[in-house]
């Protein structure tokens, strides 16, 4: 049926597997597809290596995958479409096969991203249906603009259809053989697999239900742990639930477990995972744990009530403070995500959700300051009501002509004063439990878009997430 070329085009370190990929070409090969993977990560040189590939190579179509649309930090704003559109650029130099983004940064904002890149074709959500449907209609030459997910180009306008949301319980579990795992693990420290796909929250700022859908897929736990199987027996043996929240709902995480447990896998692979502090219990910690949990990352975004209601959280700080309580009973490795700035934060406010955190103690805080604003989200859309972007007080980073927010712009309270940063800092008082999201302070950062600290651990042999080899190194005294 031909052969598809999938480009990998993060090239953020350390190395992120680049899970979508080898779940599409799972996808493509039981289609009947020949797939090729061009992973530009390890790249020296990305203009040659994409030369190299096309001139050995004739191709049906060309998948770009794009996974990040910047580092989500106020301080740093590093902004990667500008990155996607060179290496766009080089490809369509190489090969006049249609080429189709993809990918959950592309996702996020689809149609900006084809007029910047100059592209007509892209599929938004997940592409293991849609992709190899277009595919498919494009080689017989059957009509195509009806293929769910699509975004395309047509009378100098671009049209969007509804995306299709696979089953994902019945599916067999992937190969995992169509990316280098080995060397991302030997490079980045830890694997990735997803036990679901879907988030139905409701939080104002986030754009993982613009991206992946609001209503939640499950695997099967069987499939989900074949999975984790076939990536042990390539050597990797700690892992990073990609789910939005592992333990919603908590049945689906405690049958994974028992999957896990009944294998005799607890004790041969550690693995992570985003977390909600609710529902939370000391018997489903106790469960993690068994199956070889090393540490969760619980989003609470602030430890005041008034902001989680302004932030559109479902937890008070009551649950956050019970689930500190019952990680610190049973041992559990824990951090707390903090989102600090957003619409109503004080400085009274930010004083009582540091305070908190000092409390409750956990193994590490990640206080990030400023909320990154992605369009389609409720966050978005009452900005836009507001007014024109340039001219609220409230935002920072590229807020001139950016008015569909594809560049890095942030919520942070005008409330906070005019050096909410230092007041912060102030705040924090050089706790070493809080990690900040500025590169100015190498001890305390865990912006993980090229942590010079954090590769150097991993190199040195350091496995797992990235806040825990952080976490793990400030409390061995080691600057790597």
């Amino acid at each position: 049926m031909g052969k598809v070329v999938l480009v990998n085009s993060n090239r953020m370190k350390p190395a992120v597997p680049p899970l979508g990929l080898d779940y599409l070409a799972d996808s493509l090969r039981g289609s009947g597809y020949e797939v090729d993977i061009l992973d530009l990560c390890f790249a020296h040189d990305v203009e040659s290596e994409v030369k190299d590939y096309f001139d050995a190579h004739s191709v049906l179509a060309v998948g770009i995958t794009f996974r990040n649309t910047d580092d989500t930090y106020m301080a740093s704003q590093d902004f990667f479409v500008p990155g996607l559109k060179s290496i766009v650029d080089i490809v369509r130099a190489e090969t006049e096969a249609p080429i189709i983004l993809g990918g959950a940064g592309f996702s996020i904002m689809p149609e900006v991203i084809l007029e910047y890149c100059g592209l007509d074709w892209g599929l938004w959500g997940e592409g293991d249906y849609s992709l190899p449907l277009l595919l498919h209609k494009i080689s017989a030459g059957e009509e195509w603009r009806d293929v769910p997910g699509l975004v395309y180009r047509e009378g100098g306008v671009f049209r969007r259809n509804p995306p299709r949301y696979v089953d994902l319980y019945p599916a067999p579990p992937p190969a995992r053989d169509a990316i280098d795992n080995p060397r991302y693990f030997r490079e980045g420290g830890q694997g990735s697999i997803e036990a679901k796909r879907g988030c139905p929250k409701g939080c104002i700022y986030c754009a993982d239900p613009v991206s992946k859908g609001r209503k939640l897929r499950l695997r099967s736990p069987k499939s989900v742990v074949d999975e984790i199987e076939l990536l042990l027996s390539q050597g990797i043996d700690h892992l990073h639930f990609c789910d939005s929240e592992f333990n919603l709902p908590p049945e689906h995480a405690q049958d994974i477990c028992q999957e896990m447990i009944s294998r005799g896998l607890g004790d041969r692979v550690r693995w992570y995972a985003y977390a909600s502090p609710g529902p939370f219990s000391d018997e489903l910690a106790q469960l993690f744990l068994k199956a070889g949990c090393a540490g969760l990352d619980f989003g609470v975004d602030s430890g005041s009530d008034l902001m989680l209601r302004n932030l559109g959280r479902d937890f008070t700080p009551e649950d956050i403070a019970r689930t500190a309580a019952i990680c610190h009973r049973q041992g559990l490795v824990f951090m707390y995500d903090l989102l600090l700035g957003g619409p109503g934060e004080t400085e009274a406010t930010l004083r009582e959700t540091v305070e908190l955190m000092k409390r409750l103690s956990p193994s590490r805080v990640g206080a990030t300051l400023g909320v990154r604003v992605f369009p389609y989200t409720r966050l978005a859309e009452w900005l836009t009501d507001q007014g024109p972007v340039e001219n609220n007080p409230n935002l920072r980073g590229s807020v001139q002509g950016n008015q569909d927010f594809m560049a890095p712009v942030f919520y942070l309270s005008s409330s906070l004063g005019p050096d909410p940063v230092g007041r912060l800092c102030e705040l924090v008082g050089g706790d070493q439990r809080f990690f900040l999201g500025s590169r100015e302070a190498d001890d305390q950062n865990y912006n993980y878009n090229d942590n010079a600290v954090l590769m150097e651990a991993i190199r040195a042999g350091y496995r797992g997430a990235y806040w825990d080899i952080l976490r793990r190194l400030v409390e061995e005294g080691k600057r790597l």
